[in-house]
């Protein structure tokens, strides 16, 4: 006969996030409607130009990819350019981090992911898309600034900061002991 008592239940297990269970699916369904998407041009049009098609995302992929890391290291030297001569750096806009997803959507193979790269590298879409990016970044983190913003809000306002200052004012041979080194001193290992 029993007692009564529960046999202990196993512990449980943590709950897997829908990103984390959705994704493989996503992943598996977008390749799928990939190579569907290819054999319908392929049917239509036949294989070279399904070819072509390919290697022209692929070409120009790249040129937007270079040409937005080009104009991001451009516009990072007229800034240092402008701090070294203390001038206010020029007010610029930034937006390369999609132009650069654009570029790698361009150079996946697949109609699909051609198509996006291309809306990508409209402006009306890509500003869309950073504003849909951003308020969904300010929800899932509650404290988020830009961090540029974070920079100038939390720059040192003369505040002490406890510390030590070591200036070898004197050059010091390997053999020397200065006036520092003469006390007992911690031991390496605790």
């Amino acid at each position: 006969m029993t007692t009564g008592t529960k046999p202990p239940t196993p512990p449980a297990r943590p709950r897997r996030s829908r990103m984390r269970t959705f994704l493989p699916l996503a992943v598996a369904v977008w390749l799928v409607l990939e190579i569907w998407l290819l054999t319908l041009i392929a049917g239509a049009a036949g294989g070279g130009t399904v070819f072509l098609l390919l290697l022209a995302g692929i070409v120009c992929g790249v040129v937007v990819i270079r040409r937005t890391g080009r104009r991001a290291f451009q516009r990072l030297s007229r800034t240092l350019q402008a701090q070294q001569r203390g001038e206010p750096a020029p007010d610029e806009q930034g937006g390369s981090g999609l132009l650069i997803v654009a570029g790698l959507l361009l150079i996946l193979p697949g109609a699909l992911s051609d198509v996006l790269g291309l809306l990508l590298l409209l402006r009306p879409v890509r500003g869309a898309v950073s504003r849909l990016v951003e308020r969904r970044v300010r929800a899932a983190v509650p404290g988020w600034t830009d961090p540029f913003q974070q920079v100038r809000q939390h720059r040192s306002d003369g505040n002490v900061v406890q510390g030590e200052v070591v200036r070898d004012d004197e050059e010091r041979r390997p053999g020397d002991s200065g006036p520092d080194d003469s006390g007992p001193r911690p031991p390496l290992n605790p």
